[in-house]
């Protein structure tokens, strides 16, 4: 046989090959395209069905009491959650104003001074574990250092537990976005003789300001709706109460007491507060989009 023959035989076989690997690579890419769509509808549908349970039961229970009157008794018409509402709003806000400060100086240590210094790392390995922790486990914890402590469920206790919950968010947040900002920013500084804390809050905090306001945003969103961990410190309160050192009415936990009820107008308030706290959340979630996507 001569050459020229034996070479095109060989480049058939080589075609030949190379057009199996082919098909087979295009089928393993559709079954997997395929089973990547299935997995993505089956999620939203799940989503889709929760909201628009949520959507038809909730606005259902909306009205002019709801935001102006306090929770009723059992099995009463009327009423509203406002107090529930209002303490919600305050313990949230508060915890935001304990946790954020301490997230962001942690963060700033990891990123720009710890590194990787043995305390860091204890810090990151800690904060890990945070991150992964259960609410209803901060819940406990809080409870046996405060409210066992002071005798009373409280306020203060449940902003506590709250700003636990959101520390860890804002730290990871905040380091990863200064380390996002380059290195040749950092030296610049330096070169021209810009102390390194002059340098961290006029250069790399002020470049990272969009991430961090986002991951404080995701922070806010994720304790708006904890309930585990406000049954072992706020608790609850029927009536309006603005004192911090007593029992507060909040929002989750009023509508887990509600849900579980027999009485048609409870459930009715349980979906309204369910509507309020969803569209708290998907609110805060599109403002952090919008300000990381300006960033």
């Amino acid at each position: 046989m001569s050459r020229p023959a034996t070479f095109n035989q060989d480049m058939e076989r080589v075609q030949k090959t190379r057009e199996k690997l082919q098909r087979r690579r295009r089928g393993t890419n559709a079954v997997a395209l395929t089973l990547s769509l299935a997995a993505m509808a089956f999620g939203l549908l799940w989503l889709v069905w929760i909201l628009f349970t949520t959507l038809k039961l909730g606005i259902g229970g909306l009205s002019v009491d709801l935001f102006t009157q306090s929770t009723p008794p059992p099995n009463t018409d009327g009423g509203g959650l406002a107090n529930a509402i209002v303490g919600s709003l305050m313990l949230v806000v508060l915890a935001t104003f304990v946790g954020t400060p301490l997230g962001i100086l942690a963060g700033v240590y990891l990123a720009e001074y710890g590194q990787k210094r043995w305390l860091a790392s204890v810090t990151r390995f800690i904060n890990d574990i945070l991150l992964s922790a259960p609410s209803i486990v901060v819940g406990l914890f809080v409870y046996a250092i405060v409210v066992a402590k002071m005798g009373r469920f409280s306020g203060w206790a449940g902003v506590i537990a709250l700003a636990l919950l959101q520390i860890p968010i804002v730290i990871r947040t905040t380091e990863n976005m200064l380390k996002l900002v380059p290195n040749a920013l950092r030296e610049a500084a330096f070169a021209l003789g810009t102390p390194k804390w002059k340098m961290v809050m006029s250069i790399t905090l002020k470049a990272s300001v969009g991430g961090i306001v986002t991951g404080v945003l995701l922070a806010v969103a994720r304790i708006a709706g904890e309930t585990a961990p406000l049954l072992f410190t706020a608790l609850s309160n029927q009536f309006f109460s603005l004192d911090m050192n007593q029992p507060v009415a909040n929002l989750p936990v009023t509508i887990y007491k509600f849900a579980m009820s027999p009485f048609p107008q409870w459930q009715s308030l349980a979906w309204a507060g369910v509507f309020l706290i969803t569209l708290g959340v998907l609110g805060l979630n599109i403002l952090a989009r919008a300000i990381f996507s300006k960033k």
